[in-house]
């Protein structure tokens, strides 16, 4: 049966807001990415425990730990992003979750991709082994601005590592805005890699975000290929309706409804059953 989960912290900073507001859609799992308007790994560990009591007490589990690793640049100083890196590690663990989503390092015009592509497998898999050491995944989001950014990309880094330790997120809204068709361009490259899935959507013509169904994300013929390629899974609302940012976004209660909504939709009308 297939999950949803969602960033709730596009609600609001409030973490105990962001718990009321997932119980009252009926959604039982949090991507968790900041709480108290502090990113994840920036919690300290009086917030990480406060943040287990509290998904406790809600009865909400963390879907995965919705980090930032992997959003820097390759001449940042990396030996201060692995000590990032197991702190999230630490984290994960400690909420119970087995999940960990993070990037492949910020590019630009002035890199060249197939230049760095061996330095980004190098500083990428020393993350991986750190995160698999305590048995969680890696879970690379193909954002734009990040190395693996491509589809082809995206499987050339799923072929580096094992499926036990390093998955792809398909998130389709990220693909539309580097110009590239979710289900008939990309999928054909990560559907054996693909292990989770962000729900938002966007238009080619402008990269404007939308809810789901409502752009160019091929929304009902990636759900019917999921589902006939076995997809048991998360899919997790990440709406960026009011505001995308390189860190984060912002929706709002009404507009972060209106995604359930459309998701909803989308799934009763493919005969998905979920949770």
């Amino acid at each position: 049966m297939w999950t949803i989960s969602g960033f709730a912290d596009e609600v609001d900073d409030d973490f105990a807001v962001q718990l009321d507001f997932l119980n009252s859609r009926g959604i039982r799992f949090i991507e968790l990415r900041s709480a108290w308007g502090t990113r994840v790994c920036d919690l300290s560990a009086s917030q990480v425990r406060r943040i287990k009591q509290m998904l406790d007490d809600a009865g909400i589990a963390v879907s995965a730990l919705g980090t930032d690793l992997g959003k820097i640049r390759l001449d940042d100083d990396f030996a201060v992003h692995l000590d990032r890196t197991r702190w999230a590690t630490d984290i994960a663990w400690y909420l119970e979750t087995s999940e960990l989503r993070g990037f492949s390092f910020f590019m630009d015009e002035r890199d060249d991709p197939q230049a760095c592509r061996n330095e980004v497998v190098d500083r990428l898999g020393q993350m991986v082994s750190i995160v698999d050491s305590a048995q969680i995944r890696y879970l690379h989001e193909n954002e734009a601005a990040v190395w693996g950014a491509t589809p082809q990309r995206c499987a050339d880094l799923a072929s580096c590592f094992p499926r036990s330790a390093f998955g792809l997120i398909l998130d389709p809204a990220n693909y539309v805005q580097g110009g590239v068709r979710p289900y008939s361009q990309a999928y054909p490259f990560v559907r054996e890699s693909t292990c989770y899935v962000h729900v938002k959507d966007a238009r080619l013509a402008d990269q404007t975000i939308c809810t789901a169904g409502e752009g160019d994300g091929q929304w009902p013929e990636l759900l019917a290929a999921l589902r006939n390629d076995g997809y048991d899974g998360f899919l997790s609302i990440e709406p960026h309706l009011a505001r995308q940012e390189a860190f984060g976004g912002f929706s709002g209660s009404d507009a972060w409804a209106h995604a359930h909504e459309s998701l909803i939709w989308l799934l009763d009308a493919a005969g998905i059953t979920y949770s």
